[in-house]
């Protein structure tokens, strides 16, 4: 039986880190070429980690997320070079506790966050009773 690198298991990590890539760089207007430009990371180079082809180092992911506006630490969790952070699953207390926000901004983000919360249709997450609020 012939596998293909979507096949591999040390594969799957790649091709979603790919799909996030791609993802956030659509949910931010950019074009692969554009992308390409603001990280100094070239054209074919960027479309093959996209499609999972290539394992970016942990430099050129800080060049991509620094061009998404997304934190290094996402990626390098997409890519398995850290482990994801444990979390409580409580936004609003993380938010409360972050030391680089006033509580101005703590309340405004609160705010904002409860109105998305209460707009979306509930997940599987918040059917098994783990709704992160």
């Amino acid at each position: 039986m012939t596998t293909t690198p979507a096949d591999r298991p040390d594969s799957a990590p790649s091709l979603d880190l790919g799909e996030f890539i791609r993802e956030q760089r659509r949910a931010g207007q950019l074009s692969l070429r554009k992308l390409s430009e603001l990280s100094g990371i070239s054209n074919p180079y960027l479309s093959q980690i996209e499609r999972g082809l290539r394992h970016p180092s942990a430099e050129i992911l800080q060049q991509i997320a620094r061009s998404l506006s997304i934190s290094s630490e996402t990626l390098y969790e997409r890519a398995g070079i850290l482990e994801p952070r444990a979390t409580t699953g409580d936004l609003v207390a993380e938010i409360r506790r972050d030391p680089h926000l006033d509580e101005q901004q703590k309340r405004a983000l609160t705010t904002i966050y409860r109105s998305f919360r209460a707009e979306a249709p509930p997940s599987a997450v918040e059917s098994s009773g783990r709704s992160g609020r």
